[in-house]
């Protein structure tokens, strides 16, 4: 009985985050699909536990699968990788020749010259779908490694000639040979 408990909440809990992460996304169908076997399985799962009230036993493993549901939802987001991120970068030094290397790997880059403490920089605004945001930061290292960066999620996006390209092409890693 424990054990059913707690893989009933994992499950449940699970749910709970991801409908919670596609509402957030904007993703409301998918959201309320989720959220239909979410109830069901709470549903089961509270009624276990409410008959049982009187062992701890069964309310820890409805506890615990709880916390566990939740990183085991969180895992499972980041492995689907919704949506876009937006990474501003900020070269140590004013090299030109980065946001071509960016955009022969497949990147959409937006650059302008900019002013820092230590004299002229060059700051980038790349979009890219999540799944390639690791990807794109180890590339950006590999060029500059003394590069400023942050990464963050846009809400919306509208325009722009490359997000379409975006949706049907992968993008490539930065090869240090070919440099």
């Amino acid at each position: 009985m424990i054990a059913v408990i707690f893989l009933i909440n994992v499950i449940y809990v699970t749910c709970l985050t991801m409908r919670m992460i596609l509402t957030l996304k904007g993703y409301r169908y998918y959201a309320a699909g989720v959220s239909v076997i979410e109830t069901v399985i709470y549903v089961v799962g509270l009624g276990l536990v409410l008959n049982s009230l009187d062992k701890i036993e069964n309310v820890l493993a409805y506890a615990i699968g709880f916390g566990v549901g939740i990183i085991i939802g969180m895992k499972l987001e980041e492995w689907i990788a919704l949506g876009y991120i937006v990474v501003n970068v900020t070269t140590a030094d004013y090299e030109k020749d980065i946001p071509r290397k960016l955009r022969d790997l497949g990147y959409g880059v937006t650059h302008y010259a900019a002013n820092g403490r230590d004299g002229q920089r060059m700051v980038m605004q790349i979009l890219t779908p999540r799944k390639y945001e690791l990807k794109l930061m180890d590339t950006v290292k590999t060029l500059d490694p003394k590069a400023f960066i942050i990464a963050y999620e846009p809400k919306n996006i509208h325009g722009g000639f490359w997000v379409k390209g975006l949706r049907s092409k992968r993008l490539k890693s930065y090869d240090t040979d070919e440099v």
